[in-house]
């Protein structure tokens, strides 16, 4: 007590301090209580959606409470973004995306600020995406691709499923890195994109294997390289963009996870992270993302900020790089 007389200041602070601490356990510990938000800035059928909709059923298993799926599309992923960059930094309203790096890479004037506002809780994984064309097209391998593209600088044009898209930027990464340019039509969806490739009205577009396996599987697409470290085990017989001849900065890792509001408590995180790996390990949940093409992509919340913040820096670079115009 002769301490508190010497530095009331001081001592009122550390009583402030360990008071936020134990709020802090007890709120872990109650969490949750109530339904969680679950807030994908997509439509319906997306592959943020469909691994959100995979984590919240089992989430709801484990908990004791219901995830729900809200989707809230509009404005390249910004309008649920912003969503939960506002919401209440409790646990209760979560972001299920995985292109906040593009969306901060292509908007100049975002309602939030996509490093200041989010905490990065876990990623789902990585869904390599495939190079692929009509057979009608004659591509027979990427560096046929890339020899047409050489020849005819300019002739080629690619679909995506819209701007700032994982398919833009994979076929922007491609491009970059194999000297060549080609011209951009982008879609609202991937169905559209996928279906111009298959008339053959578009040379070629970057897919997950989500919108693309049965098309390929009946030989209506071709596969001509993954924008991968290491080939799927979907069609192991592809090879990786560097294997057909690419240097590494032609991968494109497409992910998804979830993200909270900044000030949402440590302890929250923390258990809304172990929480969610043991979704992940989940044998309902390893066999159904195994069949959407995911690669598991582990790591603790140190590492998946990290990854995060680089994949924010890269999108930028990118960005700059090949000169995509901002908006």
């Amino acid at each position: 007590m002769r301490a508190a007389k010497r530095h009331p200041i001081r001592y009122a602070a550390m009583l402030a301090c360990l008071a936020i601490g134990l709020s802090s356990a007890a709120t872990a510990q109650e969490w949750p209580n109530r339904n969680v938000t679950v807030v994908v800035p997509l439509g319906a059928g997306s592959a943020s959606d469909i691994m959100a909709r995979v984590m919240a059923e089992q989430l709801t298993k484990q908990v004791g409470q219901t995830f729900v799926v809200e989707n809230r599309p509009g404005a390249g992923g910004t309008i649920g973004a912003n969503q939960v960059a506002k919401a209440a930094p409790d646990g209760y309203t979560i972001l299920a995306y995985g292109a906040l790096g593009t969306a901060n890479a292509l908007y100049s004037k975002l309602p939030y600020d996509t490093l200041d506002d989010f905490t990065p809780v876990i990623a789902f994984g990585i869904q390599p995406l495939s190079i692929v064309t009509s057979p009608s097209k004659g591509y027979k391998t990427l560096q046929d691709l890339i020899a047409a593209g050489k020849a005819k600088p300019g002739s080629l044009n690619y679909t995506s499923a819209g701007v700032g898209t994982a398919s833009h930027f994979a076929a922007v990464r491609f491009l970059v890195s194999a000297g060549i340019e080609a011209q951009h039509i982008p879609y609202k969806g991937a169905a559209e994109a996928v279906t111009e490739v298959v008339a053959g009205r578009a040379d070629f577009s970057p897919q997950i294997f989500t919108t693309t396996l049965p098309l390929l599987r009946d030989g209506k697409l071709v596969a001509l390289a993954v924008s991968a470290q290491k080939r799927t085990a979907i069609m192991p017989e592809v090879p990786t963009t560097v294997e057909a001849g690419l240097k590494a900065d032609s991968i494109y890792p497409f992910y998804s996870g979830f993200f909270v509001p900044s000030k949402t408590p440590r302890a929250v995180v923390e258990k809304l992270h172990n929480e969610a790996v043991k979704a992940l390990q989940a044998p309902a949940v390893q066999n159904r993302l195994k069949t959407l093409g995911v690669e598991p992509l582990p790591m603790n919340l140190e590492q998946f900020d990290k990854f995060f913040r680089n994949d924010v820096a890269e999108a930028a670079a990118l960005v700059k790089t090949a000169k995509i115009p901002t908006q």
